[in-house]
């Protein structure tokens, strides 16, 4: 039994894979928003639950909004605030008396659906999250693929790529600091917010973020309503998706031509968006370095669980 925890902004999931891969038991809470010790203890009253109902498991995994830095261990880039610069990791091992793989969601994501997900068998998978947020995973031949500093597939914290149009520099504000991130233009609240900007609405000039101030998560659900304007042929809800579409192909190229992966999966609330699936293959085809455009964009296979069955399938290293 392998036991698997995702912990976002709103909820904490975890779930139990028995070893073929089939679920056993799944439960969800909500997340103590902006309460660490909560948020410590909720787990570990998870994985008690979890351990109650199948038994003792033999690895757990943690899948979580941001990362765990390899130099000092503590979370980093996490868009639930309260678990910056705090050692998740050591502290939930203590609390558990045991080893917990701990990862960035999108890894787990990407584990996931390399693993029997809508990739399985690949060898090399990147998986995207287009959410409240923008991230990115890599597995190669099975494995997250980490790198020096623990951020191998953070796309999302990098410039939007050209060529650019009137108005795109120099670019949104992110809540990383920067501006101009492919998050800042891609995310479910920053398809809304270049929609609300481009028709003019009041407020429309606010900065772009995954999160308010006060580090609230805003909702991807947000973009649903351009989507559905854009069926129904307003015409600047149209015009508002060209561009989204437009500029996720050019992010994606990029990606593209530095890791040529087998396959892309896209996971997140604007995964499932039909129109996606045909508009970006061929809109970035003529900005791929090769002579055919083969690589495969794929609907994710197993939803809103790939994260917690990535976590899953997590493995200690060391």
């Amino acid at each position: 039994m392998r036991i698997g925890i995702d912990l976002g902004g709103t909820k904490i999931e975890v779930a139990v894979l028995d070893g073929a891969g089939g679920e056993t038991f799944r439960h969800r809470i909500p997340s103590p928003r902006g309460d660490y010790e909560a948020t410590l203890a909720a787990i570990a009253s998870l994985v008690a639950l979890a351990e109650a109902r199948c038994g003792a498991a033999s690895s757990i995994g943690l899948g979580i909004p941001g990362s765990l830095s390899p130099h000092t261990g503590l979370v980093r880039n996490a868009n639930s605030t309260w678990l910056n610069g705090r050692p998740l990791g050591a502290d939930l091992e203590r609390a558990l008396g045991r080893r917990v793989a701990v990862a960035n969601d999108a890894n787990c994501f990407a584990l996931s659906e390399a693993t029997d997900g809508a990739a399985a068998g690949l060898s090399v998978v990147f998986g995207v999250i287009l959410g409240t947020g923008v991230g990115g995973g890599i597995v190669v031949n099975g494995r997250v693929l980490n790198g020096a500093n623990g951020i191998a597939g953070e796309w999302g914290h990098n410039p939007l790529p050209g060529p650019f149009a009137a108005g795109e520099l120099p670019g949104p504000a992110c809540w990383c600091g920067r501006r101009g991130c492919v998050e800042a233009w891609l995310s479910g609240p920053a398809l809304a917010a270049d929609h609300a900007r481009s028709a003019g609405k009041p407020g429309s000039q606010a900065a772009v973020s995954p999160t308010d101030a006060a580090g609230n998560v805003l909702q991807a659900g947000d973009a649903s309503a351009v989507v559905a304007a854009m069926r129904a042929g307003d015409p600047k809800a149209v015009a508002s998706f060209d561009r989204y579409c437009g500029r996720l192909a050019r992010a994606l190229a990029g990606v593209i031509n530095l890791l040529d992966p087998d396959a892309i999966v896209l996971g997140g609330g604007l995964s499932k968006v039909d129109e996606l699936y045909d508009e970006l293959p061929r809109r970035w085809a003529p900005l791929l370095f090769a002579d055919r455009a083969r690589t495969p964009l794929l609907r994710n296979r197993h939803g809103d669980s790939s994260g917690v069955r990535g976590a899953a399938r997590l493995v200690v290293e060391g």
